[in-house]
């Protein structure tokens, strides 16, 4: 009679993490991402992947900053969305900065599993910070690296994002590892610096590597010669749970992942910034041209 009990209760537990497996794997994977043209094209270009192969997908673009977006995955209130190894490193884990792509890539990617949470594979897209000024700006003052910027910031006006005041690796890890500070630093929106620094209201901005405007403005980029930057490549990251329900949706993001680089990311953002195009119509071009999509 024990047996027999203990049998039934068996196949009740399997049956009911079966039903709810199944009920997950019904539910739409809910797509998150933070608040810059970057991000909102990742975002699409998994989105779309995923419902070229069949998984439903909802969308929840423009959560906000990092620590809005990690908190949305961790209280479930999305599924996924595309993050940074050296902003999980800095900015969610309060971890020393590393420089070993390797090492930064195990360690968050241990943590994360801690929490429930599962990085796929990288995309070999290093997004890291840059500093970048006009090129008379760079001659006026002879600037390559930010050892000669230490020199000259209490003459020039920042314009940068805001969790730059707060994180190791921004305003304060300059300071610290560079004794950088600047004349003035003007609180600004990504899209809204490039205009600044052209219209020469600023003087440098903080920006990203695959930034399509740098090189649309012809701006120059500072040398971090100091390594204060850790990698930061692109990586998506799943809710573990959500990922076990859907066992196709590594495969797919992983493959997305795989077709880009700095270049490519930094073509799809300027037609965003600089050409307004739409980021869900960039994204559908590209993974056409991939074969991705149809």
């Amino acid at each position: 009679m024990k047996v027999a009990l203990h049998r039934l209760l068996k196949y009740a537990l399997l049956f009911s993490l079966f039903a709810a497996s199944t009920a997950l794997a019904q539910q739409p994977v809910r797509v998150g991402s933070k608040n810059f043209t970057e991000q909102f094209i990742l975002a699409e270009l998994y989105a779309q992947a995923m419902e070229a192969a069949g998984i439903k997908v909802e969308r929840k673009i423009n959560l906000g900053g990092t620590l809005i977006a990690y908190k949305a995955l961790e209280e479930k209130q999305i599924d996924f969305y595309p993050e940074y190894t050296g902003t999980m490193l800095l900015a969610v884990l309060k971890q020393p900065a590393m420089s070993d792509r390797k090492a930064v890539y195990e360690k968050v990617k241990a943590e994360y599993a801690s929490k429930g949470l599962t990085l796929l594979n990288e995309a070999p897209v290093n997004n890291t910070y840059n500093m970048v000024v006009r090129p008379e700006t760079a001659a006026q003052y002879k600037l390559e690296t930010l050892s000669d910027l230490a020199k000259v910031a209490n003459q020039l006006k920042l314009g940068a994002g805001p969790e730059f005041r707060d994180r190791e690796d921004g305003l304060p890890g300059l300071k610290a590892k560079y004794g950088i500070v600047f004349k003035e630093d003007v609180q600004m929106a990504i899209g809204l610096r490039y205009q600044a620094i052209a219209n020469k209201q600023i003087d440098i901005v903080n920006g990203y590597s695959t930034d399509g405007m740098i090189s649309a403005l012809k701006l120059t980029r500072l040398k971090d010669d100091k390594n204060l930057w850790p990698p930061y490549y692109v990586v998506p990251v799943v809710r573990t749970e959500t990922l076990a329900a859907n066992p196709r949706m590594a495969e797919v993001l992983n493959r997305v992942s795989a077709t880009l680089d700095e270049a490519t990311m930094a073509e799809m953002n300027y037609k965003v910034d600089g050409e307004k195009a739409e980021p869900r119509d960039v994204a559908r071009d590209f993974l056409k041209a991939k074969g991705i999509v149809r």
